[in-house]
Formats: C-alpha cells, structure tokens, sequence
C-alpha cells in the first residue's frame, strides 16, 4: 500500500463529521470539465471522453486542473457513473453531443438473470488513477471517490441511455420488479465493492449520486431506490488506517425525502436547488452533515450577483456553531460546461470570505 503525505486542510472532511471549521469548505460536481481550457485540451490529447477516463495519468492530469486554479477544498476523482455496467460487459460508448449510450442494454429476462457484478480487476484503471491522484495531491486536500446509486445506473442499464420519461425501466419496475430487483441487487453488490476498493486505493471520502432517483413516485423512491443506497452505505468501509472515512449520499430532485435519506446511516446528504437550506437543517438536526446548493445557473451572472447569492446560501445554512451541523458548499448540480472560469473564481473567494465573517460575527 503506498505512503501518501499527510493532509494538510481538513475541512472537507471535517465539516461531513460535523465537526468546527474555521470556514465552510467547497468543492463543485464535475469541477474537472469542459468549462476549463486546460480541461479541453488534454481531452483532445486524450482522443476521446473513455480515452480520457481510462488512462491514469490524463485522469490524474484534470482531476488537478480545477485545484491549481481555484482554492477548492477537495479534489474528485475523474471518471464516470457508467464504468460499473461497462465493467459488467454492457459496453459503454459516447456519441458526441448526445452522451452515454451502451451496446447491449439489458432488454430481455435472460439479460437481466445473466447480469453479475464485476471483477474488480477491469476497474483497475480508476483504482490506479485514485492512488496516483492522491499522490500527486500531495496532501494539499482530500481526494473524493464517487459511484452512481444502483438505481441510476439500472436506468442507464435498462434504456441503454439517458432518458427524459424513463418509460422503459419503468414498465419494467411495475410489470416485472422482480427483474427490477435483481438488477438492483446486483448493481448495490457492484457499487460497494466498488467505492471499497476506491477506499484502498485513497479514496478519503466516497459520494453516492443518485441522479434519477427524482424521477421515482413516492413510494417507488423508497423501495427501488433509496433501500439500495441503503444496502450499499451498510457495505461501505467508514475508515482505513483509524482515520475515518465520510460518505455523502445525493438524490437529485430529492428534496420532499430529506428525513429519510438522512436515516440511511451516511454522513452527509447532498440537496440540489430546489431545497430550503434553514429547513433542511431543522430537519436532519444532528444526524448527518448537509452539502449544497448555489443554482449551477447563478454562475452565468455578474461576479456581484453570484457574490449575493453565495451570501443568501450561507445565510440560509446559518452559523455553524459547535452544534453538530456541518456544511459543504456545492452546487446543486453539476457546473455547465459554458460556466466561466473566472465567474467559478467569485463563487470560491465568497464562499471563504463569507463563511469566515459568519463565524466572526
């Protein structure tokens, strides 16, 4: 097992355990991408979005970039949702200016009774790049592994791409959720072992994106969703080398099950835009940590204007006082590839400089 250089800031980590920060830390979903230069041009090096992913060293190269840009507080591993059902022989591809797709989507009850979770030995190139990204990090922040939830994937797994109705994992889920749940079964399997060994490799904290679970009806979010995120967070190693290691849950389009994702037993529930901050925290009290959730969209505005609404974020989060509440600024989604740079730049320094005065006052 390598030797990586002890941590210098913290604060990441610290504010998921809620623990006193001297500031609110921050870090962005996808801040390595396209809206960057330098992003861009080792995506033409690369040749391709997987060429990209599945070398460690381009991978190591723009996980780094958004880091020696702007003053985040954590680096996220470079890859995608999808490696998992790829690794499960799904055969992911990407078609420029439409996204993921697979070769061989799970269509029939054979395909899904032939599923298995995957050895982890054809994901070897993230766990490589995991462990040479927190080399090269130096210590300067914590590293960030990340899966997608098994539902998410299973949607990806059963349309064969993304999907604006989910017509046809959700005809599936009701004609057949025995089907459902053998892909889901497998999928939560695949998932920890996955994160598990993201963990061994250096992984420091792990993140579980649940980016269709909104699309669910009460109801069917609880049981074909969140019990496997569940199941998963139960499998998770939660520290390595007696240093603990956090784990953030996030449901995008969640927000009306904030208590009961709070009662999964991770220790942090990330909220995308749509949720009230000051509520939130009423809700989930002491029980685990809260990360979000500045609007992705306020970052097309003026420098002031994004200053503001950081500001109306942090207010609404409130104090944290020593009271077992902590909060990692995010957004409440994924920055758009058009975002500019120096607009990311405003968001960073009012989030340190905002947070700071909060605890002065």
């Amino acid at each position: 097992m390598p030797q990586f250089a002890p941590l210098q800031n913290d604060t990441f980590l610290r504010a998921l355990l809620r623990q006193p920060t001297d500031y609110t830390p921050v870090w962005l979903m996808r801040q390595a991408g396209r809206y960057l230069p330098e992003y861009r041009a080792t995506r033409a090096k690369a040749g391709s979005f997987m060429g990209l992913a599945t070398n460690p060293d381009y991978a190591t190269e723009v996980t780094l970039q958004p880091l020696d840009r702007f003053p985040l507080d954590a680096a996220i591993l470079f890859s995608d949702i999808l490696t998992v059902p790829d690794a499960m022989g799904l055969g992911l591809y990407f078609v420029e200016g439409e996204g993921p797709k697979f070769e061989r989507p799970l269509q029939t009850e054979a395909d899904v009774l032939a599923l298995r979770a995957p050895e982890l030995g054809s994901l070897d190139y993230v766990f490589k790049a995991v462990t040479q990204i927190r080399t090269e990090l130096n210590g300067r922040v914590p590293l960030i592994g990340f899966s997608g939830s098994p539902w998410t994937l299973a949607c990806y797994m059963v349309e064969g791409q993304g999907s604006r109705e989910f017509h046809t994992i959700k005809k599936m889920l009701y004609n057949r959720p025995d089907l459902m749940h053998h892909i889901l079964s497998t999928n939560a399997k695949a998932v920890a072992e996955y994160l598990n060994a993201q963990i061994d490799a250096g992984a420091q904290a792990v993140m579980i994106f649940d980016s269709w679970g909104g699309a669910l009806a009460d109801g069917a979010y609880q049981e074909f969703s969140l019990s496997y995120m569940r199941q998963v967070v139960s499998l998770l190693k939660r520290d390595k080398d007696g240093v603990k290691i956090p784990a953030i849950v996030f449901t995008k389009g969640g927000g009306q099950w904030i208590e009961q994702i709070a009662d999964i037993g991770a220790d942090a529930v990330g909220l995308d835009w749509t949720v009230n901050l000051t509520q939130a925290r009423k809700l989930v009290g002491h029980k685990v940590g809260l990360q979000g959730n500045l609007d992705p969209a306020i970052l097309f505005a003026s420098p002031e204007q994004i200053k503001t609404e950081v500001h109306k974020v942090l207010d609404a989060f409130g104090k944290p006082d020593a009271d077992g509440s902590g909060h990692v600024f995010n957004l409440g989604h994924g920055i758009s590839q058009f975002t500019p740079p120096e607009n990311v730049a405003a968001m960073v320094e009012a989030v340190h400089s905002h947070s700071k005065a909060q605890r002065a006052s």
